[in-house]
């Protein structure tokens, strides 16, 4: 080890500060072994998003997005498919940290989410999610005195979101230094405690102007929140154009969202869908290509 490539790998392994003096747990890959063996199954606690890695929620100011992460923790904790994801890994645990909605938006939208469970689902809910309201307070993600204590959460976690990121620090959007510090923060988390993190995000003017909201590029401020990230979901309003596609003539067009997966970078992601929005904000799936159908049939009828 006392070779160039001895002291590289010494060298990597002092830069991390998880590590005990003197333990190397930083090696390069076994290349032999890798032909030989594909080793362990990626493991993903969301379609496309690895456990112990950071995903992004980009979607319009009013579209849905902290109901809809309510929704996704509710069936990470107890199973309970209000979204029509499938079948949810088990009994996983969520901390969910709003820092946008008060106390009793937070308590109208678990009521009427609650109202869609049994009560074996409730229990299980109950005992894996949190849901703490920080409205009030300034947390900051480039803080050292904040990274203790969220990694500390993180260690009794599988998942954290953040909603939204806009009240998580004081910096500029737009400044990719202090973006890539604060993304920088997030994955030394993750990777230290095996906890994936979510952060809810904002739309940019420009995609909404273009109706662009379920492409990569759809996030506001610097592009570091994107290309940094390994997995991006989006909410996604409806147009006019998909109004007129389905058939839709009776309803506000505000009521329907998309969600759908713009980057998976080791996954192919999962078909977009389509929900409506119900009692306080609450997302129920529908099938808009079958509703179309039966509208045509039934005019046809007439």
């Amino acid at each position: 080890m006392d070779t160039g490539i001895g002291n590289f790998i010494r060298f990597i392994n002092k830069q991390d500060p998880t590590s005990f003096a003197g333990e190397l747990s930083h090696w390069p890959v076994n290349i032999q072994a890798a032909f030989e063996n594909p080793g362990p199954r990626i493991n993903f606690l969301l379609p496309g998003l690895i456990r112990g890695s950071v995903g992004a929620l980009v979607a319009p100011g009013g579209a849905g997005k902290s109901v809809f992460a309510l929704q996704l923790s509710v069936w990470l904790t107890s199973g309970a498919d209000t979204l029509g994801l499938g079948k949810a890994p088990i009994d996983q645990s969520v901390a969910y940290l709003s820092a946008e909605d008060p106390v009793p938006v937070l308590g109208e939208r678990l009521y009427a989410i609650g109202e869609l469970l049994s009560d074996q689902q409730k229990m299980k809910v109950e005992d894996n999610l949190m849901v703490m309201p920080l409205d009030g307070i300034r947390p900051n993600l480039l803080s050292s005195t904040w990274i203790p204590a969220l990694q500390g959460l993180a260690e009794e976690h599988d998942l954290i979101i953040f909603d939204t990121l806009r009240r998580f620090h004081e910096c500029d959007e737009n400044d990719g230094g202090a973006m890539a510090r604060l993304l920088g923060n997030l994955e030394l988390i993750a990777s230290r405690t095996g906890c994936s993190i979510l952060f809810l995000h904002h739309t940019s003017k420009a995609a909404l102007w273009n109706e662009a909201g379920d492409q990569q590029q759809a996030s506001r401020g610097s592009s570091v929140l994107t290309d940094n990230v390994r997995w991006q979901s989006y909410l996604a309003t409806m147009t006019p154009g998909e109004a007129k596609k389905y058939r839709i003539t009776t309803e506000p067009i505000s009521r329907y969202v998309r969600f759908g997966v713009s980057k998976a970078n080791y996954h192919p992601g999962i078909h977009p869908r389509w929900f409506i929005r119900g009692t306080a904000g609450v997302l129920q799936p529908v099938d808009l290509v079958t509703q179309a159908t039966k509208r045509i049939q039934r005019r046809a009828a007439v």
